[in-house]
């Protein structure tokens, strides 16, 4: 049997997206019992040259709606990165998440051949659509996903393995 191209991105991404969204509950329930400002924790990153929560929560949206773009043919919605507060970048979760909703299977049906181009500055690179989901876009997705986890521990929010897998329905 083979697994359809929609049922390892859509649902992959939506359900990343609801981590960040709860982690991002656990974040702001730390900062008020601890009075913290929540811009510390919006502003927090693991090493100068990486970008704080906000951008990787921003890396996160652009690349899953930017993933199913690229496959599907379909424009992604474009978001400025000028999110400056939790509501904000729980809006930016929800407006990512209602564009992956969007997306039927029908949608991604022969993806898996389409080529996908891929021009980042100096890095250039012509992907497969299965190649370009499965070795690009999904480790892109949970390494922005994991580093918000991180960042947030790191700062003491008492989030855990059970907080990053969610829940399972």
């Amino acid at each position: 049997m083979s697994v359809s191209m929609h049922k390892i991105s859509v649902p992959v991404f939506i359900r990343g997206l609801n981590v960040l969204a709860g982690l991002l509950d656990k974040a702001e329930a730390h900062a008020a019992e601890e009075k913290i400002p929540l811009d510390d924790l919006f502003n927090a990153r693991l090493a100068p040259d990486m970008l704080p929560l906000s951008g990787q929560i921003q890396r996160v949206s652009d690349t899953s709606k930017n993933a199913i773009g690229r496959l599907t043919g379909v424009p992604a919605p474009s978001f400025p990165d000028e999110e400056k507060t939790f509501s904000e970048l729980r809006e930016r979760i929800a407006k990512t998440i209602a564009f992956l909703e969007t997306v039927k299977p029908s949608d991604l049906e022969k993806s898996e051949e389409r080529d996908v181009a891929i021009n980042f500055g100096k890095l250039k690179f012509t992907f497969t659509g299965d190649d370009y989901l499965l070795k690009f876009a999904l480790p892109n997705f949970f390494f922005h996903v994991t580093t918000a986890y991180d960042i947030l521990r790191n700062q003491g929010v008492a989030v855990g393995k059970v907080d990053y897998l969610g829940p399972y329905s």
